[in-house]
C-alpha cells in the first residue's frame, strides 16, 4: 500500500512539529509549511494526497489556501482551527473544505479523521465498491439515474445537468449519492454524517448544512428539499 502524503499549513512552530511527529509515528509522510504561500507552493510542487491548513495563517490566510487548492485539485481538505466559531467552520467549508478538526486536538483523533477521509476519498475516486456509505457504484453501461433535468452516471461517477457536465468534489459526489439511493426520503444529518463522512460518532452537522448547500448551487436549489426538525430529502 502506498505511503500517505500529507501536507500540514501551520504558523505555530510546537505545534506544526508536535503535529508532525505524531503524524509520523502514525506512518504518514508528511512536509509542513509555516504559511500559506510556502504551502501553496508545497502543494502545487508536491501534490500531497491530502491536506491540513489552519485558519489563520501569515501571508495567505488558510481559507484563502483551501480556494487555491480546491481551483486545482480535488484533493481532500481539513481546516484546523483555534477557535470553533461559526465564521471560521462556516468560511472554511464554503471554500472548499471537506472537514475540519477544532484546537486543541489529540493526535490520534486528527490521524483517525485523516484516515477516515482518505477512506471515503479512495472510494468515490471510483474504488472497485463505489463511494463508500452510498452502496456500490453502477456497473458500466448501466442505465444512469434521472431526477428532472439531473443525471447521474452511477458507473462512470459523472454527473449532468440538462445536459451539461456538473463538477463535483468527491464528498459532495458521496452526498449526491446518498440521496439517490432513496430519492423523496427524508435522511437526517446523523445518517449523513454517518454514511458520508464516515462518523460512527456524533460530529458537527454544520459540515452537513454547508455541502448540502454547495451541492444545491450545483444541481439545482429547488432539487433537494429541507424538511426542518428532521433532515434533506432529494426530490424524486
Amino acid at each position: 500500500m502506498a505511503t500517505t502524503h500529507v501536507l500540514f499549513v501551520e504558523d505555530d512552530d510546537v505545534i506544526r512539529e508536535a503535529t508532525q511527529l505524531a503524524l509520523e509515528r502514525a506512518g504518514l509522510v508528511v512536509t509542513a509549511a509555516p504559511d500559506g504561500l510556502t504551502g501553496l507552493e508545497s502543494f502545487r510542487g508536491d501534490r500531497p494526497d491530502i491536506a491540513l491548513l489552519d485558519v489563520m495563517l501569515p501571508g495567505l490566510d488558510g481559507v484563502s489556501l483551501c480556494r487555491h487548492i480546491r481551483d486545482e485539485s480535488a484533493v481532500p481538505v481539513i481546516m484546523l482551527s483555534a477557535r470553533a466559531d461559526s465564521i471560521d467552520v462556516v468560511l472554511g467549508l464554503e471554500a472548499g473544505a471537506d472537514d475540519y478538526v477544532t484546537k486543541p486536538f489529540d493526535s490520534a483523533v486528527l490521524v483517525a479523521r485523516i484516515r477516515a477521509v482518505l477512506r471515503r476519498f479512495g472510494h468515490a475516486a471510483g474504488g472497485p465498491d463505489g463511494p463508500a456509505g452510498a452502496g456500490p457504484g453502477g456497473e458500466a453501461g448501466e442505465e444512469p439515474l434521472r431526477f428532472g433535468d439531473l443525471e447521474i452516471d452511477t458507473g462512470g461517477m459523472e454527473v449532468r445537468r440538462d445536459g451539461e457536465p456538473v463538477s463535483l468534489t468527491p464528498t459532495e459526489m458521496r452526498l449526491l449519492l446518498e440521496f439517490s439511493s432513496a430519492p423523496g426520503t427524508v435522511l437526517s444529518r446523523d445518517r449523513l454524517l454517518e454514511r458520508v463522512w464516515d462518523y460512527d460518532w456524533g460530529g458537527d452537522t454544520r459540515v452537513v448544512d454547508v455541502h448540502v448547500q454547495r451541492l444545491r448551487t450545483k444541481i439545482g436549489q429547488e432539487r433537494i428539499d429541507t424538511v426542518r426538525g428532521f433532515g434533506y430529502k432529494l426530490r424524486g
